[in-house]
């Protein structure tokens, strides 16, 4: 029997935090989007149509980041205060590459990088 590698991954739209569930682990991967709020007001400035477009782009290219990290695991948890979490998950269970990945989402505040590794602990020891 093979051990199954799973993932807690805390996000929303600007960044994901990465926990992977292993006994003695407490390591988390940040992956942030490259759409900032800079960015967005230097492309307001230009017109919203600009900014429309490069936020799709960039949110985009962050959820294909992301759906890489994903592709190494067998169960993946997903979640966090925003729609991210939705969104990304819809964009998974739209390719064949995640079918045999068990992907759920849960709701989640923000909360520090201690309180998202008890949540990942507590959801992968529960099921």
């Amino acid at each position: 029997m093979t051990t199954q590698k799973k993932l807690g991954i805390w996000m929303d739209h600007a960044s994901a935090h990465l926990m992977e569930f292993t006994i003695d682990s407490r390591e988390t991967k940040v992956m942030g989007s490259k759409f900032t709020n800079e960015a967005e007001a230097h492309d307001l400035s230009k017109g919203e149509s600009l900014m429309h477009n490069r936020e799709q782009h960039e949110e985009s290219a962050y959820y294909k980041e992301l759906g890489k990290e994903i592709s190494k695991y067998d169960e993946v948890l997903l979640f966090g205060p925003t729609d991210a979490k939705v969104e990304l998950f819809n964009l998974l269970r739209a390719d064949s590459h995640f079918e045999k990945i068990k992907i759920e989402i849960k709701p989640a505040d923000k909360m520090t990088e201690n309180e998202q590794h008890a949540f990942v602990k507590e959801y992968f020891t529960a099921n």
